[in-house]
Formats: C-alpha cells, sequence, structure tokens
C-alpha cells in the first residue's frame, strides 16, 4: 500500500510540474496584463510625455460616461450584437434542422457551411468590403449589383456608409461566418438526444412535429446557452471585421475600434485602459455565469 502511495504522489507531483510552464505562462500573459491595464486604467497616463504619472482613481470611467463617441461606440456594438446574434441563431438551426434527417450528401453540406469559419476576419473583410460597395446605378457593384441584375433594385443601398443601417449591414458578413459553427453545434445537439426518447413519443401517438416541439428541442436548451455565451463574446470584441470592411470609421465605430484609436493613434495610454477593461467586463459578465453553470452541472453528475 505504502508503495501504491508514493506512486500516487510522485504521479501527481510530475503532473505538476508538466503544466506549471502553462500556469506561469497564464499567469503572466493573462491575469498579469489584465491586472497591469486596470493600473494603467487608474492612472494619468494621458500621453507618453507625462513623466509625473498619478492615480486617480475612477476618473478615466467616469469621463467615459460623458464621452459622446463612447456610447457612440457603445450603441453600434448592441446593435451588432443583437442581429449577429439573432441572425447567427436562426440561420444556424435551421440548417441544423434539415441537415438532423441525415440526408444524402450531409458531409458535403457540413464542409460547405463549416467553410466560411476557417477564414480569418479580416480576410473576409476585405472580401465583403466589395460585396457592401454602395455605389449604386449604372456604377453598382458588389450585392447592389446582384440586386440589379435579378430585378430588386429597389432593394439597393449604402450598407456600412448609411449612419442608420451601418452596423445592421456589419453584422450579415459575420452571420455567414458564424452560422455553420452554429450548424454544429445544433446537429451535435440533435444527434445526442437518444433515440429511444422518439420512439417512445411516437408509441404515444405523437405526431412529428409535437416530438421536436416537447421533446428534442427542450433537450437542446444545454447547446442553445452555449450558443448564445459564445456568439455573445464574439460579438463584444469584434475588431478586425469592423476594420477589414470600412476601416476606423466613426460610422462603424465600436468599442474596440475605439479603443485601438484612443490607445495607439492618440496615445493616450490610461483612456484606452479604461476601455478595454469595460470591455473585459462585458465580456466577463456573460462567461462567467456560465462557467458557474458549467461547473455546477458537472458537479451535479
Amino acid at each position: 500500500m505504502a508503495k501504491i502511495e508514493r506512486k500516487r504522489i510522485s504521479s501527481r507531483i510530475g503532473g505538476f510540474f508538466f503544466v506549471l510552464p502553462s500556469m506561469i505562462a497564464v499567469a503572466i500573459f493573462v491575469y498579469g496584463m489584465i491586472a497591469w491595464t486596470l493600473n494603467i486604467s487608474l492612472t494619468n497616463r494621458t500621453s507618453s510625455a507625462v513623466k509625473d504619472i498619478k492615480h486617480v482613481g475612477f476618473k478615466n470611467y467616469i469621463e467615459l460616461i460623458s464621452d459622446a463617441r463612447f456610447t457612440h461606440a457603445l450603441t453600434n456594438l448592441l446593435k451588432f450584437t443583437s442581429v449577429f446574434m439573432v441572425g447567427t441563431l436562426i440561420s444556424g438551426f435551421i440548417m441544423a434542422l434539415l441537415l438532423e434527417k441525415g440526408i444524402k450528401g450531409e458531409g458535403l453540406f457540413r464542409s460547405v457551411y463549416l467553410y466560411p469559419m476557417a477564414i480569418s476576419f479580416i480576410a473576409m473583410g476585405v472580401v465583403w468590403r466589395w460585396l457592401l460597395n454602395s455605389s449604386q446605378g449604372a456604377d453598382a457593384g458588389g450585392l447592389n449589383l446582384i440586386l440589379q441584375k435579378v430585378g430588386l433594385g429597389f432593394l439597393q443601398n449604402s450598407w456600412y456608409i448609411s449612419p442608420s443601417g451601418a452596423m445592421y449591414a456589419m453584422a450579415l458578413p459575420a452571420i455567414w461566418q458564424m452560422s455553420g459553427y452554429v450548424l454544429a453545434l445544433f446537429l451535435a445537439g440533435f444527434r445526442g438526444i437518444p433515440d429511444d426518447l422518439r420512439e417512445a413519443a411516437r408509441v404515444d401517438g405523437a405526431s412529428e412535429a409535437k416530438i421536436y416541439r416537447y421533446v428534442l428541442f427542450p433537450q437542446l436548451s444545454p447547446t442553445f446557452l452555449t450558443v448564445l455565451i459564445i456568439l455573445g463574446h464574439i460579438s463584444m470584441k469584434v475588431f478586425d471585421l469592423i476594420v477589414g470592411i470600412s476601416g476606423k470609421s466613426y460610422v462603424t465605430d465600436v468599442l474596440a475600434v475605439y479603443m485601438w484609436q484612443i490607445t495607439f493613434d492618440i496615445t493616450n495610454y490610461a483612456k484606452g485602459a479604461a476601455i478595454a477593461i469595460v470591455i473585459l467586463l462585458m465580456v466577463a459578465v456573460v462567461v462567467i455565469p456560465y462557467l458557474r453553470h458549467v461547473n455546477r452541472s458537472e458537479e451535479m453528475h
């Protein structure tokens, strides 16, 4: 018994030293950087020329509340998030529902739907910049040209140039890219439901519509929650897609783009760090409750 116990202790020590480098890297480059950013956000370091750096408390955060551009970027982000999440959920779920029965060529369809996810946001942004060309009429290009050719010219618009619809247009490429990922998650959720539940419902005389409504869909609640969390945190820190399509335009400004400009273009490090912490808190509000839910579920099982 003593020999077995020594082997267990030795195995635990070996495992600890195996993960120790990763623990150190995470401590320094994740939590250490978060602490450093938080510290900068509480100072008066408004430029690299400031020598007498002092802590000013939450002054930078208070000033953000009255910053018109910050509120504009936050409003844009909320518009983008709402359209992106609803559009991706609906399109991904419908595609999963169509493939759930196991149609012929399912593997091909899955590959086609998942392919956009393999493309980086910045590369996709360059392509969609052309597709969302704002020119209309004789100079139309991209989607406007396609609409014109198929007799739907009345649907042409200025896309991301329009102050009122810019962020809704920005959500289109994001929906196109992430719908396949949502499809994969929901399809895995469908396939994870035991066939016994379906057969039992059929024996009880339930129609296919009722089987989906009362048996299958309720089983997808964990998958639905996972999808919401993933899409939510992706949308809140969106940066490369916006820059790839419209650059650093005021019309399509979001928090991450504004933070970049404040930090690196204007070199107001304290204010940029404050915006970064705000983004972090927004993501944490979404992710932390989900992680707690997952941990509780694992403990129950």
